[in-house]
C-alpha cells in the first residue's frame, strides 16, 4: 500500500523524524483513489415496468460480475475529465498479453509474456498498465499516483524524475555484462567484442548480440521498474542501431528493433523515456562505452569534423522519429551526445556543435512546448557552473550531469559505519548533499532544467570490470563492498542513506543502472550499480520519495530550487541572440589535435538516400491508426543522407591518421593535393 504524502521520513539506523507533508514540499500530487467507472443515466422517467426491468437488469449484472470479470480503465484527458472503457478495445479485440483479454490492470493483475509465461504485476503505488491492441499508441497508462499519465502534460519544477538507466542493453559495457566479455578475453569494448564474436561462428557469431538484446531486459523488468515507484527510463543507444559503414564491426540496424519494443513496454506501463545517444562515430570521449576505447575523434583530430557531421545526421534521423505525435509524449528528452570530453575538445567547438544541433532539431520540430523533445547536453565533466547562461534564449536545452565519487580518486572512507550525523553511512550522505545539491539547484536557475542522468550507490571504484577489463581497483575495501550477500544491517542502512541523500540532492535523477548481469562466477560482482539488486536486498528504498528532506535533516546548507524556470527554458518561444551564431559558427574555427586547418579537413556530403527508422508493427490495429507513424515527422526535411565524397581518401574513423597529409580540400574524383606524412 502506498504511503501517504504525510508519512514520516525515517532515515535508516537513525532516530525517527516526523516530517509532515514531506512529499507535498516537492509539489507531489495527492495519491489518487482507484479508477472508478463513469456513471451514465439511461432513463428519464420511473414507471413500474421500468422498475421491474431495472431489478431484472441488476440481477443480470450481478451474475455477469461474478462470472465475467470486467476491467475498467480511467482515461485521463488533458482537461482532467474521465471516461471509461471495457476490458476489450472499442474494436472488440482482446489483449493477447493478458490471460483474461483485459486491456488494463493494476496491482495484482496477471500479464502474459511473449513466450507464454505469466507474472503478476506488483504496483503498490496506484499505477496501472494499458495495452490496447486496436489502439497501440494509447497513452493512458500511469506508473504511480504521483506521476502524470503519458497523455497528461509533465510540468518541470513540479513533477519529479525518478528514473533508471537501461545501461548495457544496446551499448555493452564490461562491468554490466561481464560474462559476455569473459567469453572473449581480447575484447575491451564493443568494437573488439564484435570482432571476436564475428570470428566465433561456432557459437553464433554476432547473433549473440541480438540474443542479448532480446533477453537482457524483458517486459517483466519494465513492469518491475514501474512497480518500484519509478517513472522514467534513460535508454542509451549507439549509432550502429541506425547503420554501419565499411570497417565498423558492430551489429548493424538490429538493436533499433528491440529499442522500439522497449518503447512499447514503456508506453504500456506509463514510463517516459530519455533517449540517450551514447556512442557516436569516432568516439566522443575515448571510453569503452563510446563503442571503442580509443583516442577522441569526435570534434578532435583529423576526422573530428567528418565524424561530427555524421553524428549530426544521426541526431536528425532520431529526432524525426521521436518527434512524431505517436512518440513525442513517450520520449520527451533527447540526450544528443553522451559525455563529450569537453576538456580535450574545447568548450568553443563543443558549443558550436550544440548550437548547430539545436537549430537543426528545432527546424524539424518547431519551437515551444509540445514541439519535439527537450535537448539534453552533458556537462562534459566540467564544473556545472561552467555552463551558466548557456545559449540563453534557446528552446528547451537542459543540463545532464553525471556525479560520481567513484572516479574522483581513491575513496577509502567507510560507508557501513555511523557518521557524525548519527546515522549509518559515514561521511557519505552529507557529502552527497553538499557536493551535489547546491550546484544542481543553481544550474536550474542559470541553465534550465537540470537532472542527474547517471549516479550510483557506490562511493568508490570497486566492482568487477568497473574500470575496464584491463584494470582493477586499488581500494583495499573492495572485498567488503563486493560481498553483498553478507552485508550486515549497518552496511545496508549506510548505503541506503547515501542513496536517499543523493535522491534528495538531485531532485530529478536516473540511477545507473537498472541491472548488472552475473559474471561467470554466477553472481553480481558490481552490486552497488544495480538498482534491481538493491531493491531485492534492502539497500535501495522501496519508495523513491523517502529521500525528500534528508539533506535538510543532515544539516546541509542546500537551498531548494523555487520551482520556477525562465520561460524560454521550458518552451516559451524565444531566440538565441545573433551574436551567439557569430561567436560559435559551424563548422568551428579550429578542431583540436588536427594536423591541417579546418578548411581542408575531411568532410562528408549529403547526397546519399536518407535513412528513415522503422516504427513497430502492429498486426491487430487498423492501418488507419498505424500507418501515420512512418518514422519521419517533418515532410519538408528532404535533404539527403551523409556519405563519403566519391574519390576522396579518408583516415581511419578512430585514429584519424593520414596516409598522405592533404594540402587542399578534396572535392571529389579529381586529384587532391597532398604532401608526404
Amino acid at each position: 500500500m502506498a504511503e501517504s504524502s504525510a508519512a514520516s521520513s525515517q532515515f535508516l539506523g537513525g532516530p525517527v523524524k516526523t516530517k509532515p507533508e514531506i512529499f507535498t514540499s516537492e509539489s507531489q500530487q495527492v495519491l489518487s483513489t482507484p479508477p472508478q467507472a463513469k456513471n451514465t443515466k439511461w432513463y428519464t422517467r420511473t414507471k413500474p415496468r421500468f422498475i421491474a426491468l431495472l431489478v431484472l437488469s441488476i440481477v443480470i449484472i450481478v451474475v455477469l460480475a461474478v462470472f465475467l470479470p470486467v476491467f475498467f480503465l480511467v482515461v485521463r484527458k488533458h482537461g482532467g475529465q474521465h471516461s471509461s472503457s471495457a476490458a476489450t478495445s472499442a474494436g472488440g479485440i482482446a489483449n493477447p498479453n493478458s490471460p483474461t483479454g483485459a486491456i488494463t490492470g493494476g496491482d495484482g493483475s496477471v500479464i502474459k509474456l511473449e513466450n507464454g509465461t505469466e507474472f503478476t504485476y506488483t504496483n503498490p503505488f496506484g499505477g496501472f498498465w494499458v495495452q490496447d491492441p486496436a489502439h497501440p499508441f494509447n497513452n493512458n497508462a500511469q506508473p504511480n499516483s504521483w506521476t502524470p499519465p503519458l497523455n497528461t502534460t509533465w510540468t518541470w519544477g513540479k513533477d519529479r524524475v525518478y528514473g533508471v538507466n537501461l545501461g548495457g542493453l544496446f551499448v555493452l559495457e564490461p562491468f554490466i555484462t561481464p560474462d559476455i566479455f569473459q567469453r572473449y578475453p581480447t575484447a575491451v569494448d564493443e568494437f573488439t567484442l564484435s570482432q571476436a564474436m564475428a570470428a566465433d561462428t561456432a557459437n553464433g557469431g554476432l547473433k549473440q548480440l541480438e540474443d542479448h538484446y532480446n533477453t537482457f531486459v524483458t517486459e517483466q523488468d519494465i513492469a518491475e521498474i514501474a512497480g518500484a515507484g519509478l517513472n522514467f527510463l534513460r535508454i542509451p543507444i549507439a549509432f550502429w542501431a541506425i547503420e554501419t559503414w565499411e570497417g565498423e564491426p558492430f551489429l548493424a540496424k538490429t538493436s533499433w528493433t528491440y529499442f522500439v519494443r522497449v518503447l512499447g513496454w514503456a508506453r504500456k506501463y506509463g514510463l517516459r523515456v530519455c533517449l540517450d545517444f551514447h556512442a557516436v562515430p569516432g568516439s566522443q570521449n575515448g571510453y569503452n562505452h563510446s563503442g571503442r576505447q580509443s583516442s577522441v575523434n569526435f570534434l578532435a583530430g583529423n576526422m573530428g569534423l567528418a565524424n561530427a557531421e555524421r553524428t549530426l545526421y544521426y541526431i536528425r534521423v532520431l529526432t524525426e522519429f521521436i518527434s512524431q505525435p505517436e512518440y513525442r509524449d513517450l520520449v520527451p528528452i533527447f540526450g544528443i551526445v553522451n559525455e563529450v570530453l569537453v576538456s580535450l575538445i574545447g568548450i568553443e567547438s563543443t558549443t558550436s556543435f550544440y548550437l548547430r544541433a539545436h537549430d537543426m532539431i528545432r527546424n524539424i520540430t518547431g519551437l515551444g512546448e509540445g514541439h519535439g523533445p527537450y535537448i539534453a547536453i552533458h556537462d562534459g565533466f566540467l564544473p556545472i557552473s561552467t555552463w551558466d547562461n548557456f545559449l540563453e534564449g534557446s528552446d528547451r536545452i537542459m543540463m545532464d550531469e553525471h556525479p560520481y565519487f567513484s572516479f574522483g580518486g581513491l575513496q577509502t572512507a567507510p560507508i557501513g559505519v555511523v557518521g557524525a550525523q548519527g546515522i549509518p553511512g559515514g561521511k557519505w550522505p552529507l557529502a552527497a548533499c553538499n557536493s551535489w545539491g547546491p550546484s544542481t539547484n543553481q544550474s536550474r536557475t542559470t541553465v534550465g532544467v537540470t537532472f542527474a542522468g547517471e549516479f550510483a550507490g557506490s562511493p568508490n571504484d570497486c566492482g568487477l570490470f568497473l574500470l575496464g577489463v584491463d584494470r582493477n581497483s586499488s581500494n583495499p575495501g573492495c572485498p567488503e563492498y563486493d560481498a553483498w550477500e553478507s552485508y550486515n544491517s549497518t552496511m545496508k542502512a549506510g548505503i541506503q542513506n547515501f542513496i536517499m541523500a543523493s535522491f534528495d540532492a538531485f531532485g530529478d535523477w536516473f540511477f545507473w543502472t537498472w541491472k548488472i548481469a552475473p559474471s561467470q562466477a554466477g553472481r553480481v560482482e558490481a552490486p552497488l550499480w544495480s538498482y534491481q539488486l538493491g531493491l531485492e536486498n534492502g539497500w535501495i528504498p522501496r519508495d523513491p520519495r523517502t529521500g525528500f528532506g534528508m539533506c535538510a535533516s543532515l544539516g546541509s546548507g542546500t537551498q531548494p530550487f523555487n520551482g520556477t524556470f525562465q520561460p524560454w527554458q521550458t518552451g516559451t518561444p524565444s531566440s538565441i541572440p545573433a551574436t551567439s551564431s557569430s561567436e560559435f559558427p559551424w563548422p568551428p574555427v579550429t578542431i583540436t589535435s588536427a594536423e591541417v586547418p579546418i578548411g581542408i579537413m575531411p568532410t562528408y556530403t549529403d547526397t546519399a538516400p536518407v535513412i528513415t527508422l522503422p516504427p513497430a508493427t502492429f498486426t491487430a490495429a487498423p492501418s488507419s491508426i498505424t500507418q501515420i507513424a512512418d518514422g519521419w515527422f517533418d515532410t519538408q526535411d528532404t535533404k539527403g543522407g551523409v556519405t563519403a565524397v566519391a574519390g576522396c581518401p579518408y583516415p581511419d574513423e578512430y585514429n584519424g591518421i593520414f596516409s598522405v597529409v592533404p594540402t587542399a580540400p578534396c572535392t571529389g574524383s579529381a586529384s587532391v593535393a597532398t604532401t608526404s606524412a
